[in-house]
C-alpha cells in the first residue's frame, strides 16, 4: 500500500504562514527529493492557487539551482485538488478531484505507485481525522509570527506520534519526522 505524508512548513509557534517563512537553496532540495519519491500530490484550494508560482519559474528560470530544480519538479508530478469552488484548474499536471477527500483517498492508497504528498493545512486536518496519514514531515522554522492558521486546528482527540528522525537545517529549521503511534486512533 502507497505512504500518504503530510510535509508542511511552519512558523515556530505553529503557524502555516508562507509569508512568514524564506525557504533557502537548502530547504528546497528535500521537499525536490519528496516530490521525485512520489507519483501525486493532493491540495486544498488556497495551497493550490499559492503554488501556481512555480509554472513561470519553469519558463523563466531564477538561475538558483534548488529553486529552478524544485519548480520543474512540481511542475511536472500529477496534482489533485480539492476545492468546492474551483470549477477547472490551468496547471497542466493538476486536475479538480472527482470524489470527496476519504473516497479519492483510500482509492490512490490501494493503487501501486510511490508515496502520495500533501501540504495543504486543511487537508491534513481532515486526513488527520480520518486516520489516513502515514508520516508527518513538519518543517518548523525559526520564527514566531504570533497570528495566522494554526495547523492543528479542530482536533479534538489526541494524537500520538513516534518520532521516526529529524533533519537540521543551517538556517535553523528543523524537519520532524513522525508516524502516529499505533495507540493514536481518532473518532
Amino acid at each position: 500500500m502507497r505512504k500518504l505524508i503530510a510535509a508542511i512548513n511552519m512558523t515556530l509557534d505553529g503557524f502555516c504562514d508562507h509569508t512568514a517563512i524564506v525557504p533557502d537553496e537548502e530547504i528546497h532540495q528535500p521537499y525536490t527529493d519528496l516530490l521525485s519519491d512520489a507519483d501525486v500530490i493532493l491540495y486544498g484550494r488556497i495551497t493550490y492557487q499559492l503554488m501556481e508560482y512555480w509554472p513561470p519559474i519553469v519558463k523563466k528560470p531564477t538561475g538558483i539551482k534548488s529553486v529552478d530544480e524544485f519548480a520543474v519538479t512540481i511542475d511536472n508530478i500529477p496534482k489533485i485538488v480539492f476545492s468546492n469552488t474551483l470549477k477547472h484548474v490551468e496547471w497542466k499536471t493538476a486536475r479538480l478531484a472527482k470524489r470527496d477527500i476519504k473516497e479519492e483517498v483510500l482509492e490512490l492508497k490501494q493503487q501501486p505507485g510511490k508515496d502520495i504528498l500533501f501540504g495543504s493545512r486543511s487537508l491534513i486536518v481532515s486526513l488527520m481525522k480520518l486516520n489516513l496519514i502515514d508520516e508527518y514531515q513538519l518543517c518548523i522554522h525559526p520564527v514566531i509570527v504570533g497570528k495566522g492558521l494554526p495547523l492543528f486546528e479542530d482536533i479534538n482527540d489526541r494524537v500520538s506520534l513516534r518520532l521516526l528522525k529529524t533533519k537540521t537545517f543551517g538556517s535553523g529549521a528543523i524537519t520532524l519526522y513522525y508516524e502516529p503511534a499505533k495507540e493514536s486512533i481518532l473518532r
